[in-house]
C-alpha cells in the first residue's frame, strides 16, 4: 500500500483473516476467503471448483435436510455439466440416515455436501464421520456451517473437511 489508510485497511483485513483462521483452527490464514455469507460461499465452491471439475458421469451427494442454498447451485450446475445430484435420506425423527448417506458414495462421487447443524430442526450431523467416508472414496467434503459455527466449537482440521461455509452476520459480525 502506498497510502497510510490503505495499509491500515489491509492490516485490519489480514488481522481479521488470521483471527478467523484461529477461530476455526484452519492450517493457514490464506485458507480463509471472505464473501458476503454462507450462500455465496457455497455458490463460490459450486461455480468455481464445481464448474471446472464436475462432468458427465460424476455425482454430487447431498442430504434431504439441506438448506436450499446447498441444493440449488448443485442442481443448476448439474444441468450445465451433466453430472447427477444424489440425495441421502433423513429419518422420521429428522436425523440424517447415515447408512443411506454412506451407501450412496461411489467412485463417481466427487463432493459431498452436508449441513453440520440443520437450520430447521437443530439436528447436529457427524460431519467428521461423513468426511472420512467421502475421503475414503476420493471425494471432497463441503460443510454448511451457517448454524454450527456461531453456536458450537468447530475445528476444520479435526473434522477434516475441505470447505466450510459460514457467515459472520450470524455471530453479530459484518457480512
Amino acid at each position: 500500500a502506498v497510502h497510510t489508510l490503505s495499509q491500515e485497511a489491509t492490516d485490519m483485513h489480514e488481522n481479521a483473516r488470521e483471527a478467523i483462521a484461529r477461530f476455526v483452527n484452519a492450517r493457514d490464514s490464506a485458507e480463509i476467503v471472505f464473501v458476503r455469507g454462507t450462500t455465496e460461499a457455497i455458490n463460490l465452491v459450486a461455480y468455481s471448483w464445481g464448474l471446472r471439475n464436475l462432468k458427465s458421469g460424476d455425482e454430487v451427494l447431498v442430504s434431504l435436510m439441506e438448506h436450499h442454498s446447498n441444493i440449488v447451485p448443485w442442481e443448476i450446475l448439474s444441468k450445465i455439466n451433466g453430472f447427477s445430484v444424489k440425495y441421502a435420506e433423513v429419518n422420521s425423527d429428522g436425523t440424517l440416515n447415515y447408512e443411506d448417506f454412506e451407501s450412496k458414495f461411489s467412485r463417481k462421487t466427487k463432493i459431498a455436501c452436508l449441513s453440520q447443524v440443520s437450520n430447521v430442526s437443530g439436528v447436529i450431523n457427524d460431519v467428521k464421520r461423513v468426511a472420512k467416508v467421502a475421503h475414503d472414496h476420493g471425494a471432497l467434503m463441503l460443510v454448511d456451517g451457517a448454524q454450527s459455527v456461531p453456536h458450537i466449537p468447530v475445528d476444520v482440521q479435526d473434522l477434516d473437511v475441505d470447505f466450510l461455509a459460514f457467515s459472520g452476520h450470524k455471530m453479530l459480525g459484518p457480512t
